[in-house]
């Protein structure tokens, strides 16, 4: 990838890196050979970033060309929302508390130039705002009242700059592209890069680790560069032109962030924001499953006017579901109605509506994944020993699993899988993976997981590493479908 350092006068930055060529605004802009460039990275330090100004233009023309302007433009209009602002202060609370906490002011502003600050002490934070906020040169501005908050935060055009910082910003940009070399300078060129989000201490990731090694052996074969990317990487997804989100997702989370971030910069994302946020809310899941007429348990959304209605609708046993539940956890069978009332006010003191269904004893739950609105593996899982679920949690944290086979999907009952197809279509084309209970000849939709199992061992005993390639070819297409896209 081509790196383009995009300033107002080449003399105000004296770089000289291998691999990063300074340009001025007016060549990026006006010359024929930049806007035929491909698989270019673009620095946008010009001195302004309003609207309609040279900087502006810059980063929109960038995208335009398919090129990875840094900032883009969502990046520069979205510091103007207080929401994302918000959004942002949240998610970096304790960080900010801890931060801010020796300070005796009520105000507060932090100059970061490339994730760092004059004060090493502010460099973590610093380094968190520069990722979350896109943008090389930023100016965060916090007040306290009860607690500090970011109140504000701004790019920072160069000539705003103050003289006595900007031997530091020149410093810490030279530090950032000497660090970033190996991505400019790739040993073998590749036709896209992905990133695989990707927690090696999670407990129960959607996908093992000898997995993920078989993903980036099927993305090489197809000249596709993946590379395993975790939680502090945020800001290099502007390096990549496609995001595989293997890590267990919820939208009060870090993955979702990632996801939202890498669709709203172009990049062709799995699991996209939309699909973390439907399929992760099961009482969305069941008002959709029910709308759509596709068979599910006999359900009831639960909130505090109706929580008396429940044993006698739906009977004893029953199961209780918080909303964001995932791998059986947050997942209750209830035997009586003290159990029944106990656990909902539990559960409704977190959420304000929760899931109450029919319990349907099965010998085992199907698990049908779809990636492209088309089916594309089958398994079967059954319950651990003795006890209800097909993950049983111990009192210590311990974790016992049932059985597991993968079936040929030409094998898998038609009702089962036309069910399953029909329920992943209602969320999107993504990667999908539905789980049902078949009790007779009636199929029941249990729920639809936005980023379901891929394990080496179970889920690609029948395609083996053609599961692996179809997932990675599905990516390639979709990639080069939106460049397309995006020449026209």
């Amino acid at each position: 990838m081509q790196i383009l350092l995009v300033v107002n006068q080449n003399d105000s930055w004296p770089l000289n890196i291998e691999g990063v060529q300074i340009v001025t605004s007016r060549a990026y802009l006006s010359e024929p050979r930049f806007s035929i460039m491909r698989r270019v990275r673009v620095f946008n330090l010009c001195r302004s970033y309003s609207y309609q100004s040279v900087g502006y233009y810059v980063s929109l023309l960038a995208e335009a060309r398919g090129h990875k302007p840094f900032p883009d433009v969502y990046s520069l209009m979205s510091m103007r929302s207080q929401q994302v602002v918000r959004f942002i202060s949240d998610d970096l609370d304790e960080l900010i508390q801890k931060s801010l906490a020796p300070l005796k002011s009520s105000r507060f502003e932090l100059s970061i130039y490339f994730g760092r600050n004059l004060a090493k002490r502010y460099d973590r934070l610093s380094q968190k705002l520069f990722e979350a906020l896109n943008a090389p040169f930023l100016r965060a501005s916090f007040v306290r009242h009860r607690k500090w908050i970011l109140h504000k935060a701004a790019p920072i055009a160069s000539n705003d700059i103050p003289e006595s910082h900007w031997s530091f910003a020149v410093s810490a940009a030279e530090d950032y592209f000497h660090r970033k070399r190996r991505f400019v300078q790739r040993k073998k060129p590749v036709r896209f890069d992905l990133a695989i989000l990707f927690a090696p201490g999670e407990k129960l990731p959607p996908s093992n680790e000898r997995a993920i090694k078989k993903f980036i052996r099927a993305a090489s074969t197809l000249n596709l560069g993946a590379e395993v990317i975790q939680k502090e990487d945020y800001g290099r997804l502007a390096e990549f032109d496609g995001l595989f989100i293997r890590e267990t997702t919820n939208v009060n989370h870090h993955t979702y962030r990632f996801s939202r971030t890498a669709a709203m910069q172009g990049l062709e994302v799995i699991d996209d924001p939309e699909s973390i946020l439907k399929c992760t809310n099961k009482v969305f899941l069941a008002e959709l499953l029910q709308r759509y007429r596709i068979s599910i348990p006999a359900t009831m959304i639960v909130h505090r006017e109706n929580m008396n209605d429940v044993g006698k609708t739906l009977g004893f046993p029953c199961i209780l579901k918080q909303p964001d539940s995932s791998f059986s956890q947050g997942v209750i069978k209830v035997d009586s109605e003290e159990e029944l009332q106990a656990n909902l006010k539990k559960l409704l003191a977190r959420s304000e509506m929760v899931i109450a269904q029919q319990y349907l004893p099965t010998d085992f739950d199907w698990r049908i994944g779809i990636l492209d609105r088309k089916p594309l593996y089958a398994c079967r899982y059954f319950m651990a020993k003795g006890h209800w679920q097909i993950i049983a949690y111990g009192k210590s944290g311990g974790i016992r699993e049932g059985d597991a086979d993968a079936i040929p999907v030409e094998n898998v009952p038609e009702p089962v899988l036309k069910t399953a197809v029909k329920a992943a279509n209602l969320i999107g084309n993504g990667l999908y993976g539905v789980d049902l209970k078949q009790v007779g000849h009636k199929v029941h939709v249990i729920e639809v997981n936005d980023n379901p199992n891929i394990d080496a061992g179970l889920e690609d005993r029948i395609l083996k590493d053609e599961l692996y390639l179809t997932v990675m070819r599905s990516f390639v297409t979709r990639i080069e479908q939106k460049k397309l896209a995006g020449t026209k």
